[in-house]
C-alpha cells in the first residue's frame, strides 16, 4: 500500500519544491546546439551531426544549424533503452565527466540499500509491481512523496514500456523528481513467476530495477551504466544465484567495478 502525501510536510517543503519544479519544467523549453548536445550526451559531435542529418535524433534546423530540445532528446534516449545502436560506454563516460565524477566512481551501488531489495515480490500485474516498487522505495527513507513517484512511473509506462529483453525492466519517471526524493535511489525486485511488462521479445519480466534521480544528467548516466551492466556476459545467471539482498547488491557492485576496471 502506497502512503498518501502528508499535507503538513508538503506545506513545509513547498518553497523548495516550487523552485526545483520550475527548473524541471524549464528543461522542456531548453534548446541546445550541437556542441551543447555533445556535452550533454558525451557523444562524438560528428556522430551526432550525422544522426541529425538522418533524422535519427529529435532536432530542428534553424538558420542552417541544428537545434535540439533537451526534454525531447532525453525522452528519445529513454525510449532507446536496451538498443545496441547506442554507445552506452561513451555516454556513461561523457556524462560522468560533465558531472565531474571520477572514472572509477561507483554510481549504482551507492543508490542501493538492502531494505530496497525484494527477491520474491508479491505482485501479479503491472500496476501492482509499480505500487510495490514504490513501497520498497519508501523503506529506504529517501522518498518524500510516494504518490508523486507512483504517478510518474505510471505515466512513463503508458508512454512506452521500460521492459527490456531477457526478463529485465528499468521503471523510471520521464523527468527527474527533485521534489519527491532526498537523494538518488534505486530499488530492485524479483518476481519469480514473471509478469507481462511489454518486453520487445514478448517474454515475461522477472527483474525490476526502479530508479529515480534528482537531475537529468544523473538519470542519463544511471540508464547508460545499467545498460552496460546488463550486457555483461552471464549477468542474469549470477544475479539469479543471489539468495539475499546483500548478495544481490554485492553482485551488482562487483559487476560495476569490473565494468569500470575495463574502461
Amino acid at each position: 500500500m502506497v502512503a498518501q502525501r502528508n499535507p503538513a510536510f508538503r506545506a513545509a517543503r513547498l518553497p523548495q519544491w516550487t523552485i526545483q519544479g520550475i527548473r524541471t519544467i524549464d528543461m522542456q523549453h531548453q534548446y541546445m546546439d550541437i556542441e551543447e548536445l555533445r556535452q550533454y550526451l558525451g557523444l562524438d559531435q560528428r556522430r551526432l551531426s550525422k544522426m541529425a542529418q538522418r533524422g535519427d535524433i529529435p532536432c530542428q534546423r534553424v538558420g542552417g544549424s541544428y537545434r535540439f530540445n533537451r526534454a525531447e532528446v532525453t525522452e528519445w534516449l529513454q525510449q532507446q533503452i536496451g538498443s545496441d545502436k547506442h554507445d552506452w560506454s561513451s555516454m556513461d563516460a561523457g556524462v560522468g565527466a560533465h558531472r565531474q565524477t571520477g572514472p572509477d566512481d561507483l554510481l549504482i551501488a551507492p543508490m542501493l540499500h538492502e531494505v530496497g531489495v525484494d527477491l520474491s515480490l508479491k505482485a501479479r500485474t503491472k500496476a501492482s509491481v509499480l505500487r510495490e516498487l514504490v513501497a520498497l522505495a519508501q523503506l529506504t527513507q529517501r522518498l518524500y512523496d510516494p504518490q508523486a513517484l507512483l504517478e510518474a512511473l505510471q505515466r512513463r509506462e503508458e508512454l512506452c514500456p521500460t521492459a527490456l529483453e531477457n526478463g529485465i525492466a528499468i521503471p523510471h519517471p520521464r523527468r527527474p523528481q527533485p521534489y519527491a526524493i532526498s537523494e538518488p535511489l534505486m530499488v530492485v525486485a524479483h518476481v519469480p513467476q514473471g509478469i507481462g511488462f511489454g518486453a520487445p521479445d514478448g517474454r515475461l519480466t522477472h527483474y525490476f530495477f526502479m530508479t529515480c534521480s534528482q537531475d537529468d544528467r544523473h538519470h542519463l548516466q544511471t540508464i547508460a551504466r545499467l545498460c552496460r551492466i546488463f550486457s555483461q556476459k552471464n549477468f542474469l545467471v549470477e544475479l539469479h544465484d543471489a539468495t539475499t539482498p546483500a548478495e544481490l547488491i554485492e553482485q551488482l557492485k562487483l559487476r560495476e567495478l569490473t565494468l569500470l576496471a575495463s574502461d
